[in-house]
């Protein structure tokens, strides 16, 4: 699976993005989705994560409420909607795969990764 991040750029804090992220190579639909950041500095940080079929999800506690991610396995293409962004939340962004069904937080169970795309949010 190949997988191509796009959507991130400089917003201001209490903004919105949308990030996404476009898949190809095989059956996107079979696997759970997942987006991760890391910002300079820091460790890789789980952002949230979307089952195969789109209907169950999962998300960082302190993403609760402001981020929300989704699927559409028709366009192969998942996405991330962020609102009421925080400098805090600057950071590369970076979505993966894994053959898991469901969805999960741990990166060691992403298979595969896209290139990521950089979140900048000014104060």
């Amino acid at each position: 699976v190949q997988l191509q991040a796009s959507g991130g750029g400089l917003v201001q804090a209490g903004g919105s993005l949308r990030l996404s992220c476009a898949a190809s190579g095989r059956t996107f639909s079979g696997y759970a989705m997942g987006w991760f950041r890391q910002a300079p500095g820091k460790e890789r940080e789980f952002v949230a994560s979307i089952s195969w079929s789109g209907g169950s999800t999962d998300h960082a506690d302190s993403m609760k409420g402001r981020f929300t991610i989704s699927r559409d396995n028709a366009r192969n293409t998942v996405y991330l909607q962020m609102n009421n962004l925080k400098p805090e939340d600057t950071a590369v962004y970076f979505c993966a795969a894994t053959t898991r069904m469901l969805p999960t937080g741990d990166h060691v169970n992403y298979h595969y990764w896209g290139q990521g795309t950089l979140v900048t949010v000014s104060s």
